[in-house]
């Protein structure tokens, strides 16, 4: 979207789809973390995951309507057009809980490692807690079931996405598991950004090192060089029939 309508309406619409994201998120959370929430409570949350969907609906059907190459826009935007169309993924749409990075990133420090730092922490804390609600929903009850509890879906999350894995808490159902391998791909990807950032920041040292390095190498020559200069004059005027004053009018 490059247009100025475009642009516009992403700035009018990241707070309120940060207020949507949380909004959803508790509607989400609620019903799992309190198993036996009275039935009305429980009829607020699904109400409120609904007017969440819309919006996030609502939101992809107006980015589209301004794109200017919609077909396009469509195929760069995939994942957002399964979280809105099928409603088996719509887990999915905590995602939007990323706008929230968006805002703590105006915080951070203009460097771009600053950023990125800011995005993998938040990216963590999100992909975590998430992925620890979705494997407790889809895992308490079942037959066989090790997750039973939100201590233990969050002690899963942590030592899945940071690859460790001990095996003492894992899922049994088909859903769960398919919760586990985003997860785990989520996991890998904040690795390799964590790694990119640290392998970029030692480039960068190493380069502003030899920097300094060859600005001192050239400051020696010029000085060098002009100590060479003054010395070849220092020469030259004691060659015989060398006159200072130079040639006679």
């Amino acid at each position: 979207m490059s247009e100025p309508h475009a642009s516009r309406w992403e700035r009018c619409a990241e707070w309120p789809l940060t207020a949507a994201a949380l909004l959803f998120l508790a509607a989400y959370a609620w019903p799992i973390l309190e198993p036996d929430l009275p039935r009305g409570w429980g009829a607020v949350c699904r109400a409120v995951s609904l007017a969440t969907w819309v919006v996030f609906a609502l939101d992809y059907v107006i980015r589209i309507s301004l794109a200017s190459a919609r077909g396009r826009y469509v195929i760069r935007h995939l994942p957002d057009l399964v979280v809105v169309a099928l409603p088996i993924f719509r887990p999915l749409r905590l995602l939007r809980l990323l706008l929230l990075l968006r805002v703590l990133n105006r915080q951070a420090t203009a460097s771009f490692r600053g950023k990125v730092a800011v995005y993998v922490a938040g990216a963590a804390v999100v992909l975590i807690g998430c992925a620890s609600l979705a494997v407790l929903d889809a895992e308490r009850g079942h037959a066989g079931s090790n997750i039973s509890s939100f201590a233990d879906a969050l002690w899963w999350a942590a030592t899945t996405v940071t690859t460790v894995g001990y095996g003492d808490r894992f899922p049994v159902t088909g859903q769960g598991r398919a919760i586990a391998v985003g997860l785990m791909l989520g996991g890998i990807a904040l690795i390799g950004v964590v790694t990119a950032t640290v392998a970029s920041w030692l480039i960068d040292r190493v380069r502003a090192v030899e920097d300094e390095a060859l600005y001192a190498t050239r400051q020696d020559i010029a000085a060098l060089a002009a100590k060479i200069d003054d010395l070849s004059d220092r020469l030259a005027r004691l060659q015989p029939g060398h006159n200072d004053a130079g040639p006679p009018p």
